[in-house]
């Protein structure tokens, strides 16, 4: 899957939208306006970022090491929480859509109750 290709997914769930808030290098999509980070696209190096859980997190380091690593830009303490993955063919599709789907639902579930409301239309 290309780097373009897991964008495009990555923009299919909802609220997410794409912005570049630390420059032109990197396109990061998030859930909503100014909403956590959820997918960060590194295309000069055909990276990309994903929160998640450090129990997966790690297990997704072991089944692809030097392809799946800690988050490359991320601050010691968060470091457990995130994976940079290069792109190059040796992580399966479906493996990167799971991913991106578990980066997306960590990403949700850090959300306030009512700012998931009113992301996403939710009573109560």
């Amino acid at each position: 899957m290309t780097l373009q290709q897991l964008m495009n997914h990555a923009l299919r769930y909802p609220a997410a939208c794409a912005e570049n808030p630390f420059g032109p290098d990197s396109i990061c999509i998030r859930i909503g306006t100014h909403g956590p980070i959820f997918a960060s696209f590194m295309p000069m190096n055909a990276w990309v970022s994903f929160r998640c859980d450090p129990v997966q997190g790690m297990a997704w380091r072991a089944d692809f090491p030097g392809t799946v690593r800690r988050g490359y830009h991320c601050p010691p303490v968060q470091q457990p929480y995130n994976n940079t993955v290069t792109l190059d063919g040796t992580v399966p599709d479906d493996v990167l859509l799971d991913m991106l789907a578990h980066s997306y639902q960590r990403a949700v579930r850090s959300l306030t109750k009512s700012r998931r409301a009113e992301l996403f239309a939710i009573s109560g």
